[in-house]
């Protein structure tokens, strides 16, 4: 029997409205390279719906291009970036930011969150330092919304992260691979209209929320910056796409009627549901998170049980035997998979 997989938030393909809405569109002939009207009429759309009827949006192919792209965009050659340690850019990229020429200048992490005093305390030391222009200035900072841990910043806590950036002329970039999922969550205290004002740019994950591809860098506060060499930047950094109009058309449906927030709320809801059935077992977690990313701690006959029908990602081994893992839920993950995996964890 096939293992039931709870990996990741992109083993499906896309939601059947996007299937549905590119088949439709297939023979349409349009201009490439996101001049078209199905990406002008997305962008319209997130604007819309982020509350930023000037904002200057941008389609990349994929999570770490668009890292990339702000990242080089928003900084200085010779400038660094601030992430926390367990920052995807910092952990999960396959150095390529450093690839860019950018140093990646880490910072402890709280449960996969940046504190806003360790920021500010840094940016004192550094810039206390009589030799600092011999070494890499920071130009940004880099967190997740939400984190790689399905950890939530708070509107106080994001707050206080931009009050640091302004102090020090820091631009603030959040990397939205899992917007959806933080922003729909029963735990979080913030829309994507907060997330704008907070920050300086973002970008809204379609991969893992539905699309079959392709996110949205968004910059909310354009009269900041100059924007004539993007799409150059964006074709060097390997993130544009000949069939541009694909991209635009995904966001479409997703945003025309909710679809983007009602794909991340129903994998949050999956989630929950396994999180109550490990709570009910009395199996800890090495987070607490109430997004799509749950990490419980099993010792290894029931890691041994769980992965003889399910597949999950292996975190960290913990001390006496113990190992964390991660299940992941998605936009497309069914009821009866969920009661099964429940069942399971019943059983241990």
């Amino acid at each position: 029997m096939q293992k039931i997989k709870f990996e990741t938030d992109y083993q499906e393909g896309a939601h059947p409205k996007i299937l549905e809405r590119l088949l439709a569109a297939n023979l349409e002939q349009t201009s490439g390279y996101g001049v078209d009207s199905h990406c002008e009429n997305a962008k319209n759309l997130i604007r819309k719906v982020i509350g930023k009827s000037n904002a200057e949006i941008f389609f990349a192919v994929g999570g770490t291009q668009s890292n990339t792209i702000a990242i080089k965009f928003l900084l200085n050659p010779c400038e660094g970036v601030i992430s926390v340690q367990s920052g995807h850019i910092n952990v999960h990229e396959s150095g390529a930011i450093e690839a860019t020429g950018h140093k990646v200048i880490t910072l402890p992490h709280h449960n996969g969150l940046m504190d806003a005093n360790d920021l500010k305390n840094y940016l004192k030391k550094f810039y206390a330092d009589p030799t600092w222009p011999h070494m890499t200035p920071p130009g940004m900072v880099y967190v997740s919304y939400s984190s790689e841990y399905g950890t939530l910043y708070t509107k106080e806590m994001l707050t206080k992260i931009k009050a640091v950036c302004n102090e020090y002329k820091l631009n603030l970039f959040i990397d939205g691979a899992r917007l959806g999922a933080g922003l729909m969550s029963s735990a979080a205290d913030m829309n994507i209209k907060d997330i704008a004002n907070l920050c300086d740019a973002f970008y809204i994950g379609g991969t893992k929320n539905g699309a079959l591809f392709g996110e949205a860098i968004v910059f909310p506060k354009p009269e900041k910056f100059n924007f004539r060499l993007m799409t150059t930047l964006i074709k060097q950094q390997g993130g544009l796409l000949a069939k541009g109009r694909l991209l635009g058309l995904q966001f479409e449906v997703l945003f025309e009627d909710d679809l983007y927030f009602e794909n991340a709320k129903h994998a949050d809801i999956q989630a929950m549901k396994i999180k109550k059935a490990f709570t009910e077992a009395k199996i800890p977690f090495l987070f607490e998170s109430f997004t799509n990313q749950q990490f419980p701690i099993l010792t290894q006959e029931q890691h041994k049980k769980l992965s003889s029908e399910f597949d999950y990602e292996t975190w960290e081994p913990l001390e006496n035997n113990k190992i964390a893992v991660r299940f992941v839920t998605s936009w497309a993950t069914t009821d009866d998979n969920v009661d099964r995996l429940v069942k399971a964890i019943k059983a241990l």
